[in-house]
């Protein structure tokens, strides 16, 4: 059955010069060695429009014959969440109190040379690169320094050379839990090789012993994937925020699920994903749940992010995953796992062990 839902200080004159399209007021002191114009060379988001509709969904499963048992569509679109791994070379270690938190293409480092109050280019070999590493300016001795310096390099750069500027701010460190160096703007976090972690979870209902999920399906005014499929909920980890905690806010704000509801998701592990393109190293954990729903339950999206949702058999989002492009890239991952985890996926299928591997083909640290 398928059920349908549907205080900084002004500084104008870099506003004026670089069009920042949504200026925020931010600091002087760190910009003031920028020194030339920004480069309009840059490498804009991946933005996968989609025209497809749900009638299309609902045709995958009459139009392609069942293929259970065959994993390759399953291995294409792990692969193109890892992709570049053969331009890995090309990105320098960015190194913070001795530690590697991210990595910078050495092509982006000729737009932070020129912040040389905020950023520092060593050519050595200690960090495991012959073309040296970047670190931070001595002067940034606390994450609270640290984060309004890179604040003030993002929002100088502007939309141009890091689109998708969301003033929302991911914590930096070298692995989950570890200790935060600072906090940097979520759009930016791709172009310095900051690892990025976010929760994404699965909705679903039993009924007559056939599994259900709730599939979204993004807005079409979205500036990123609009009109893809997507989970019921998912989100990045912002600074300062729990997993468990972040789960509730996202149920509530995307689906409209309760605490009384949203609080039994169960946290059943993590994927994770390196993807190379351009000047972006978008290093990825993403903490997976399920929460079975309630029958009578029926999703509302509250923030506008989602055109409406489907209630489909796991079989059917198997195959939708499995023969077509129509689901953002890392939510197949997490989809993935699920049929791992609840069997439709076996052992006896040709591929089991290298395919339960390489759903961790990141650094999962």
């Amino acid at each position: 059955m398928l059920v349908t839902v549907a205080n900084h200080r002004p500084f104008n004159m870099i506003q004026n010069i670089f069009k920042i399209r949504q200026p925020i007021p931010f600091s002087r002191k760190y910009i003031a060695s920028a020194g030339a114009a920004v480069s309009s060379n840059s490498i804009s988001i991946e933005k996968n429009g989609s025209k497809f509709t749900w009638n299309d969904v609902f045709q995958i499963s009459s139009n392609n014959s069942s293929s259970s048992g065959d994993l390759t569509g399953f291995f294409q679109k792990i692969d193109s969440c890892n992709r570049g791994s053969e331009r890995r070379s090309d990105f320098l270690p960015f190194v913070v109190e001795d530690q590697i938190v991210g990595y910078v293409h050495n092509g982006f480092l000729d737009q932070l040379n020129k912040f040389k109050e905020v950023f520092t280019y060593i050519k050595d070999d200690k960090y495991g690169s012959q073309f040296g590493h970047v670190t931070l300016h001595s002067a940034l001795k606390t994450p609270e320094s640290r984060t309004e310096a890179l604040g003030d390099v993002v929002q100088y750069l502007g939309e141009e050379v890091i689109p998708g500027i969301r003033n929302e701010l991911y914590p930096v460190t070298s692995s989950y839990g570890g200790q935060v160096y600072f906090s940097l703007e979520r759009a930016a976090a791709p172009y310095f090789g900051i690892k990025a972690y976010g929760i994404h979870m699965s909705g679903y209902v039993e009924r007559d012993g056939e599994k259900y999920l709730w599939i979204g399906k993004r807005s079409e005014t979205k500036p990123t994937y609009p009109g893809m499929l997507d989970h019921l909920v998912a989100g990045g980890l912002p600074h300062g925020m729990a997993c468990a905690e972040n789960v509730v806010k996202e149920c509530e704000e995307e689906a409209g699920i309760p605490r009384s509801i949203s609080s039994r998701a169960i946290p059943v592990g993590a994927v994770s994903y390196m993807d190379i393109e351009g000047y972006r190293f978008k290093r990825d954990v993403l903490f997976c749940y399920d929460l079975k729903l309630p029958d009578s339950f029926i999703p509302e999206n509250q923030d506008g992010e989602v055109g409406s949702f489907k209630l489909l058999p796991v079989t059917l989002v198997a195959e939708v995953i499995r023969n077509t492009q129509f689901f953002k890239a890392n939510c197949n991952l997490v989809i993935i796992d699920f049929l791992f985890r609840h069997g439709y996926i076996k052992p006896e299928d040709d591929g089991y062990l290298k395919l339960l591997q390489s759903l961790r083909s990141g650094d999962c640290s």
